[in-house]
């Protein structure tokens, strides 16, 4: 008894850290009072009992009354020196007391003679089987589960580290010592899918005890397996294997032999060229590289973030799938850092570190191989006709997919510098959706993952591009310079995970083949990236800094008092979250009703320490404002926006506006709209038509419904909660709601695209260069700032965040489509019909309908 009390006491302390998987508790909360718990590991192992053992006790869960291929003096029912009965038999009346066991499946190599994986429990398997099939009148679950006491991936071939001490993942017990003690705070146990074994017998054909035996047993280390690869990633083999693995594939070499020709010596020269290609691609995966990246990222983010919002749900529907199959990430691009924020939040929930496609940009030293040892592989920015390259990404991509990677790439390309979507890109996507068809017993799922900021740490370079600025090439300089950023704060991160769409479900959705054809492949690209677009806006979490940015920015007087905007913010979340958004837990804690006013002063508080908003206060009410720590809410305190700083709040602003563009664009039709007055409902959808067709470079509309049903679902929202009002057939601002007129709704919704409507008038009046002959787009971008920056003076633009390069640029693709311009080898020159100042004023015209009059 005191030999036992004092391992106990030992245990205690070793394990006190262990993490333990909520649906592990959860799974035996369900399961325990039902019928017997028969726990399953993979592998004979002390320690793993032990822990185990502290954790049940601990738990107050169902006490273990056996275990198999244990020492003696550990093994729990009888005592050590009493004669004991069969196996079997012990197993079964640990069971019959209502008692839990433990079933270890294989052997470790130091028991079999270096034999890794041998059988240990086929006996013992047959004999719950005729237990429950004979005997047993309550059902056994069967719980597989893992200790993870290293994140280290197995590596296969020779090593004498793994001949004496056992692989990673099967490891002897004086290696998993090593381990628990290396890693005595982040031991986790973590739980798989349970295992009903009435359910598994109802499921089987009449077979043979010893058939069946080995199905169960089978099926139990799959899902053990399956949970160990979620966590740790597949196993590592040496590079040089890998490379020549790949250069094998089948399909590459029909490309290769197709590219030499009948000349020996050109297809050796192809080869060579591929494996070069193979050596600038690759990543190569250090477990001791990936160890520091995550101590230096949970450095990193502590010290310059508030803190990161995650959707836990989603989290563990990336787990499910990645369980059963491959799992591809597709988030949004807006900073550097979500190549290190994705990646920590997944490793802190016990998801391997996802292999991540980034541009040879960022192969520059000494960035270049930390990235790629950290779990990075480069992809040059464009390799369009050069089909060697593209072969050799697909089979490289494939190989990942096939093994149960988690892949990594951003659908946008690059960057996002406005906080909104950019326009899919689909060349990786489809080298990828490619690489995935022909894996037709593999599901391959997409994930949309939007991430957002409060702020960004390229706000200024970002502002500066906006502006007319050069681009900052990326380099060692840039690493050098990454310090100043670390001495500001930049609020919260925010990560959410769309639905998952399943390639298998989505080509059966559009009817297409197993093997499409190269038209219905494209179909289905297109498909998928809109999917995941729209579900990365769909899921966009509304935070606290984004709806101050949002009131701050459409506010049409030069400052706003505190409680007002306040109130405003808080008027406008009630709305988003009504039509459907989700809000961040600093604005909408779980399970609260009401949003929280402190979450808005936090993140007044980041835009006045950070210079974005200033704060005047009675005594100190000057243009500029005195830069302060403190906030103050008091009712005579004015928060302004400076004119060189709105290009950095509207980031922040863009990141939700999606969720309000629809109210946006019948607003700005129905306030700016002439005589008769009030506008008719088919007047109303002529002028919105009108708008979503000019902006349709700039917002990613709902593909699941039409235009008409759009209309008339935000129409019918908007009549609902008051902003409008049906008079015979014509539409006027209603009686409004939370304390607002419809008129102020409506001038509010209207206000958040004002900077849109103004950009296009910008560009259309920079138009006027192109009379005297085309231009490259680069220098009618330029040429159409300085238009942009003469109208800000003379007040025929309000808002600074209107002459930005991107604006301009897609106003430019809107006016190609639409017959102002035509293409002029990389620039444009005016269409015929309006290459005259007439002409050019019909574009101008146009767009200042939707301006209000002055």
């Amino acid at each position: 008894m005191f030999a036992e009390g004092l391992l106990r006491l030992a245990s205690a302390r070793l394990f006190r850290h262990l993490e333990v998987d909520p649906k592990w508790r959860e799974n035996i909360e369900v399961a325990a009072p039902v019928g017997p718990i028969v726990y399953v590991l993979r592998h004979a192992s002390t320690l793993d009992f032990l822990a185990l053992d502290h954790v049940t006790r601990s738990s107050a869960l169902p006490a273990i009354g056996y275990a198999n291929d244990l020492p003696p003096a550990i093994r729990p029912g009888a005592s050590p020196w009493a004669r004991r009965q069969t196996e079997q038999n012990e197993l079964l009346d640990a069971l019959r007391r209502g008692d839990s066991a433990v079933l270890f499946l294989q052997r470790p190599p130091e028991r079999t003679g270096g034999l890794p994986g041998k059988q240990a429990g086929s006996e013992l398997l047959e004999a719950v089987l005729e237990f429950q099939r004979t005997t047993a009148t309550r059902p056994i679950t069967f719980v597989p589960l893992l200790f993870v006491w290293t994140r280290r991936s197995e590596r296969r071939g020779f090593s004498f580290v793994n001949s004496v001490f056992g692989p990673a993942d099967f490891p002897g017990e004086l290696r998993q010592l090593g381990q628990v003690l290396g890693n005595y705070n982040r031991g986790e146990l973590r739980a798989s899918e349970t295992l009903s074994l009435p359910a598994f017998l109802a499921e089987q054909t009449d077979e043979q005890d010893d058939v069946l035996v080995k199905r169960l047993g089978y099926a139990l280390l799959r899902k053990l397996d399956r949970e160990r690869r979620t966590i740790v990633g597949p196993a590592r083999k040496p590079t040089d294997r890998i490379r020549e693995e790949i250069l094998r594939s089948p399909k590459l070499q029909t490309v290769i032999r197709e590219l030499a020709g009948p000349a020996p010596e050109q297809l050796s020269l192809l080869q060579d060229n591929a494996r070069g290609m193979l050596r600038e691609l690759m990543t190569l995966p250090d477990p001791q590289t990936t160890k520091a990246l995550e101590t230096l990222a949970t450095t990193l983010l502590e010290r310059v973030y508030s803190g990161i919002d995650v959707d836990e749900e989603g989290i563990e529907r990336i787990r499910e799938a990645a369980r059963v199959g491959s799992v591809v990430l597709l988030p949004s691009h807006k900073s550097h850092i979500d190549y290190i924020v994705l990646s920590f939040v997944l490793r802190r929930r016990s998801l391997q570190i996802p292999v991540i496609a980034a541009g040879d940009n960022l192969a520059f030293f000494p960035l270049g191989p930390l990235l790629r040892r950290g779990g990075a592989f480069f992809i040059r920015r464009s390799f369009r006709g050069d089909r060697l390259y593209t072969s050799v990404v697909d089979a490289y991509i494939r190989r990942l997919l096939r093994e149960g990677w988690l892949l990594e790439f951003f659908l946008e390309g690059g960057r996002s510098r406005t906080g909104k979507l950019l326009p899919p890109m689909l060349g990786l996507l489809s080298m990828v959706v490619s690489a995935a068809l022909p894996l037709s017993q593999r599901k391959v799922s997409f994930f949309p993952v939007s991430i957002g900021y409060e702020r960004l740490m390229e706000e200024n370079a970002f502002a500066r591009e906006l502006s007319g600025g050069t681009k900052t090439r990326e380099g060692a300089s840039q690493l050098l310079a990454a310090g100043r950023v670390l001495a500001d704060r930049w609020g919260r991160v925010n990560i959410q995970i769309g639905r998952a769409i399943e390639l298998g479900a989505l080509r059966e959705e559009l009817g297409a083949p197993a093997k499409p054809s190269p038209a219905k492949r494209r179909e289905l690209v297109k498909r998928l990236a809109h999917r995941v677009m729209s579900e990365i806006n769909r899921v966009t979490s509304v935070t606290a800094g984004a709806l101050v940015a949002l009131v701050l920015l459409g506010q049409g007087r030069r400052g706003m008092a505190y409680r007002e905007l306040v109130d405003r913010c808080l008027h406008v979340g009630k709305l988003m979250r009504d039509g459907g958004a989700r809000l961040a837990p600093s604005l909408l804690p779980s399970g609260a009703v009401t949003l929280r006013e402190q979450g808005l002063v936090e993140a007044l508080q980041l835009y006045v320490r950070g210079g974005l908003v200033r704060q005047h206060v009675p005594g100190d009410l000057e243009e500029h404002g005195r830069a302060r720590v403190k906030l103050y809410t008091g009712t005579d305190v004015i928060f302004t926006v400076p004119d060189d700083t709105r290009v950095r709040l509207d980031f922040a602003k863009n990141q939700i506006l999606p969720f309000l563009v629809d109210r946006a664009l019948i607003a700005t039709a129905v306030t700016t709209a002439g005589e008769p007055w009030p506008p008719t409902l088919s007047v109303i959808r002529e002028r919105v038509q009108s708008l979503s067709r000019l902006f349709k470079f700039e917002f990613m509309f709902r593909a699941d419904a039409s235009f008409e049903d759009i209309f008339a679902d935000t129409v019918g929202a908007m009549l609902a909660c008051g902003e409008l009002a049906q008079n015979g057939a014509a539409l006027e601002p209603g009686p409004g709601h939370d304390g607002l007129t419809g008129s102020d709704w409506l001038a509010f919704h209207a206000a958040a695209l004002r900077n849109f409507v103004e950009a296009y008038l910008v560009a259309a009046r920079g138009l006027e260069a192109l009379l005297k002959g085309p231009l490259s787009k680069k220098e009618l971008t330029q040429r159409t700032l300085k238009v942009g920056q003469r109208m800000a003076l003379r007040g025929e633009v309000e808002r600074a965040e209107a002459i930005l390069r991107p604006l301009l640029e897609n106003a430019f693709e809107a006016y190609l489509e639409q017959g102002y311009l035509v293409r002029e080898g990389e620039g444009y020159k005016l269409a015929a019909s309006f290459a005259s100042e007439n002409g050019v004023k019909t574009a101008s015209a146009r767009v200042a309908a939707f301006l209000p009059r002055t």
